[in-house]
This record gives structure tokens, sequence and C-alpha cells, in this order.
């Protein structure tokens, strides 16, 4: 029986999020404001654009259209500047094991992710080979919770959205694979990721035998 396993990119196959909240801090350092890390937590799983409207949101600060421009291509600046130093050692735990399994198992794997630097991170951390499809922020329209990133990747692997199984760290994620009608693993904070169909902390708690399962089902 053939799945399609879609992962998301940060906070699941690599920790990039604390790349993410130090270029974002730094920009609301610039605005006065003290960004903390629990705040970060609402910007998992969401676009850069919306991202920057919920940090003025929660700094109560007005900007034009040219400081948001400005301000997107510093974050992002920034942000590449933490990834171009990313070596196979950002990879967390045992997913490789998970991936190798998949495939071992002639299994579809996708990667289905909001982060427009998708590719080169895999890349520098020497797993693009590892998944047939990938699906980024250069590819969809619309952020999640819609479904969009995850339908795409469903499409790609020419799996039925039934047929999908989705690894998530943020909540927005973990509804925009039940919108899909997929099966919805959280990676993460259980008490977070509440509404997805199985929660672990990381891959470490996930067996091969648990692999096996949802391929079977």
């Amino acid at each position: 029986m053939k799945k399609a396993f879609i992962f998301d990119l940060d906070g699941v196959i690599v920790d990039t999020a604390k790349f993410h909240y130090l270029a974002w801090r730094n920009l609301a350092k610039g605005i006065n404001f003290d960004f903390t890390e629990e705040q970060n937590e609402q910007f998992k799983g969401v676009s850069r654009v919306r991202s920057l409207e919920l940090l003025l949101d929660m700094a109560n600060y007005t900007a034009t259209q040219e400081e948001k421009d400005i301000w997107l291509v510093q974050k992002n600046e920034e942000y590449l500047s933490y990834i171009k130093k990313m070596d196979q050692s950002e990879i967390l735990p045992d997913v490789p094991r998970v991936l190798k399994h998949l495939l071992s198992k002639k299994q579809g794997v996708a990667l289905g992710s909001a982060s427009k630097n998708a590719r080169p991170i895999l890349e520098r951390v020497a797993l693009l080979d590892k998944f047939q499809a990938i699906v980024d922020g250069n590819d969809v329209t619309i952020a999640k919770p819609n479904p969009e990133v995850f339908i795409k990747g469903a499409q790609a692997l020419q799996t039925q959205n039934v047929d999908c199984i989705v690894f998530e760290d943020s909540i927005a994620g973990v509804q925009a694979a039940n919108t899909a009608g997929m099966i919805s693993i959280g990676i993460g904070n259980a008490e977070v990721l509440h509404e997805a169909d199985h929660v672990f902390a990381n891959f470490t708690q996930i067996s091969n035998e648990f692999l096996d399962h949802l391929i079977e089902r």
C-alpha cells in the first residue's frame, strides 16, 4: 500500500524556528517592542507577510507600506545569513531514520512548507534527495491553515488526500491537514497541537512499527 507522507520543514525536519525568532526579535527592537519566544509560537506555519502583520499588531505599531516592504526584506536577509551556516547537525533527532524507513517501504515523501527557502535549507543539510516532491512558499498563494500546500503535495505524489499523512509543528499546519482530510501528526507540545490525530514530542518517539501501521491502515 502506498501512502504520501508530507513533512513541514521548520520545527519538523530542522530547527530553523530559532533563526526566525532572532530575526523577528531584532526587527521588533527597531520599533521598541520586546518580542518573546512565547509570542513567536504564533508565527509557526505562518507566512512572512502575515507574521509581520501579527508583530505590528502586538506592538500596536502602525507602519507604512514602504516600511513593511523594507522590513520584510531585512528580516529575510538576516534569516538567510543564519541558514547559510547550517549543516547536517541542524537536522532534528531521528528525522533521517524516519525518511529512510519510509523510502525503504517505497512510500511517497514530500515537503509542504510555507518557507520560500526550503530548497536551499534541504541542500545545506543534505536531505534534498530524500523528497520526491517539494511544495513551498514559492508554490502557494494561500497560507496555512488553508490546506493548499498539502493538497498540492498530494497532487505532486499522485495520491488521494485520504492517503496522506502530514507531520506538523504548528496548529495552523495541523488545521490545514485536518481540513484536507489527511492524517495529522503533531510534532511538539501536545497542549498546543491537541487538534492533531497523533502528537509526539519528536521523531524519537515515532517507531518504525507506528510508521508501518500508518502505511497499512
